[in-house]
């Protein structure tokens, strides 16, 4: 695996915008969404088992990170904490890159025993966070 940085042809899919895009949406739509008293819905999984999903308590993680209580959102989902840290991350790289114009950054030639290991490490971080919320389920 290597990581380079490159200039982006014209013809091909300019990520940094289309994901910055995509997250911004999403924020404003929500904004949105409270902004207008909505109701937020229950997990349909949680509702049928008595158990939390594998994203149970990402709402709510959301809500206490956007307010700056980085312990409270931890409790909550401590897999959408990072992701949603991860998207702040590149959402401030995109802005510069695009701003600027600068190359991107990408990772190319991944071998196969990499792809495999970051599989693994995701299956893995993802299995570890839903044994945290079912060993945590009463407060759902």
């Amino acid at each position: 695996m290597r990581f380079v940085w490159r200039q982006i042809p014209p013809d091909r899919v300019n990520h940094e915008f289309l994901w910055l895009s995509v997250s911004v949406a999403a924020l404003v739509g929500g904004a949105i969404w409270l902004g207008l008293g909505l109701p937020s819905w229950r997990c349909p999984f949680l509702s049928v088992t008595g158990y939390p999903c594998l994203t149970c308590g990402a709402t709510r993680c959301s809500m206490a990170l956007f307010h700056g209580d980085f312990s409270i959102a931890w409790s909550w989902n401590p897999l959408a904490l990072i992701a949603l840290c991860g998207v702040a991350l590149f959402d401030l790289y995109a802005v510069v890159v695009l701003l600027a114009r600068l190359p991107r950054l990408r990772v190319i030639d991944w071998t196969t025993a990499e792809a495999n290991a970051v599989r693994i490490g995701v299956i893995g971080l993802i299995a570890v966070n839903w044994i945290y919320l079912l060993a945590h389920h009463a407060r759902y």
